[in-house]
């Protein structure tokens, strides 16, 4: 590569700058029993910047009126700051200083673990949470994306600074990482910046192959996080969905749209305006370099959980066999063409849309050619999707609530399940 990859969107309305500088790989390449490295990695990276102290540096960034922060997935690690115009070139310093000299503390790292540690037990007063937690854990058993990326109290304990050092050159090469500024600034000064750290970084370290395709398997799964005291439950339900480059995404998307995607949708009238199950009823198709999970997610009381889940079952079941509507199709359909408008509308988020297409292996020119794919789409194509992309035989159930209370009548509220599991909301 001859100079860095660098995304960019000029808009001088206002003197801020949006930056950012992420990489092409992440939670996913952490080494089993190392759980929540890249993470931890990159939190010591940057609160080490330059030897520097944690307080030095949130220092110098309060002075020039910016913030940056850190984010951590199993596809990537993004740095990402916003800053006034006249205070870029600190900003990039810091950066440079970042990448390329942090002092990678023990006494900061150690740190590190116990503030993660307390992340964790926040997770286990989270009902939400945790019920994602093992929704993932279930749909994904066996490949990358059911691994956590915060880690475990275990893997946290056994991630020492050589493990840190070997994460950063791993992760911080100069073919992984990918620049990108939004706001007020020009492009020769942007690609000044740029080269200035990409040049300190080391050389090579081609971006590792996304993770081999989640396969659906099991059956029907009924995983049941046993809390005491729940008067609410938190339900997911789901499985294997569709990414991008499935040429029948955008297709799955109108349905699902329909079907859940939307505070009008089915699953919201028939489970909240209709019953008062639940505030919420929603369904959602995510996406990294492979395809995530598509699910559907309700909390209601516990009394009504069994009757939630049959309900959304059989609803799956319908939408499955006799798809939607003409009226419902044109109307989606025109719902999501309308919705580009707000995706698009500043720098940044444009910025973030063409970070999404490079970072996520998607179909080159995927977000500039939505609107026209989409309209292409026909009624017919939309069900297939459904009928193609969904499952219905191999589906994970994740219940969090109190099994003594609502476990039997949760189970007998799935047809043909093949297994059942009961575990503590506080097993790691």
């Amino acid at each position: 590569m001859s100079g860095p990859a660098l995304l960019l969107e000029r808009d001088a309305s206002l003197p801020l700058i949006h930056t950012g500088i992420s990489t092409r790989s992440g939670a996913a390449e952490d080494p089993e029993g190392l759980e929540g490295l890249t993470r931890i990695s990159g939190r010591l990276m940057r609160r080490t910047a330059g030897g520097q102290s944690a307080d030095q540096i949130d220092a110098r960034i309060d002075r020039m009126g910016a913030s940056l922060g850190l984010d951590a997935g199993h596809g990537g690690v993004a740095l990402s700051g916003v800053v006034l115009e006249r205070s870029f070139g600190e900003l990039m310093s810091l950066l440079e200083e970042t990448l390329t000299a942090p002092g990678l503390a023990e006494d900061e790292l150690e740190r590190l673990k116990r503030e993660t540690g307390a992340e964790l037990m926040e997770i286990l007063d989270s009902d939400q949470q945790l019920v994602q937690r093992w929704f993932l854990r279930t749909v994904f058993a066996g490949h990358p994306y059911g691994r956590t990326v915060i880690g475990t109290e275990k893997s946290l304990a056994a991630i020492q600074l050589a493990d840190v050092r070997s994460c950063l050159a791993r992760e911080f090469r100069q073919d992984n990482v990918v620049f990108g500024f939004a706001g007020a600034v020009e492009p020769a000064r942007a690609e000044r910046a740029s080269r200035a750290i990409w040049e300190q970084l080391p050389p090579g370290g081609s971006t590792p192959p996304p993770p081999p395709d989640p396969v659906a398997s099991g059956g029907r799964r009924l995983l049941f996080v046993d809390k005491p005291e729940r008067t609410q439950t938190q339900i997911l339900i789901g499985g294997i969905g569709s990414h991008p480059s499935d040429g029948d995404h955008l297709a799955l998307t109108i349905a699902n749209t329909v079907f859940g995607g939307t505070f009008t949708a089915r699953l919201t009238q028939e489970v909240r305006a209709k019953r008062g199950w639940s505030y919420g009823a929603y369904s959602s198709l995510g996406y990294d370099r492979r395809r995530q999970a598509f699910s559907m997610w309700t909390f209601p009381k516990a009394e009504d959980a069994a009757a939630c889940i049959q309900l959304e079952l059989e609803m799956l079941q319908q939408w499955w066999h006799s798809g939607i509507t003409e009226e419902e199709f044109v109307w989606a359909k025109r719902y999501l063409i309308q919705s580009q408008a707000f995706a698009r509308d500043t720098a940044t988020k444009r910025i973030g849309l063409k970070l999404d297409e490079l970072l996520n292996d998607l179909p080159p020119g995927y977000h500039d050619e939505f609107v026209p794919r989409l309209e292409a789409v026909t009624l017919e194509q939309a069900n297939a999707a459904v009928r193609s992309r969904i499952s219905l035989e191999h589906l994970a159930v994740v219940v969090l609530g109190t099994h003594a209370a609502i476990g039997d009548d949760v189970r007998k509220a799935i047809p043909e399940l093949a297994s059942e599991r009961v575990v503590p909301f506080d097993t790691e």
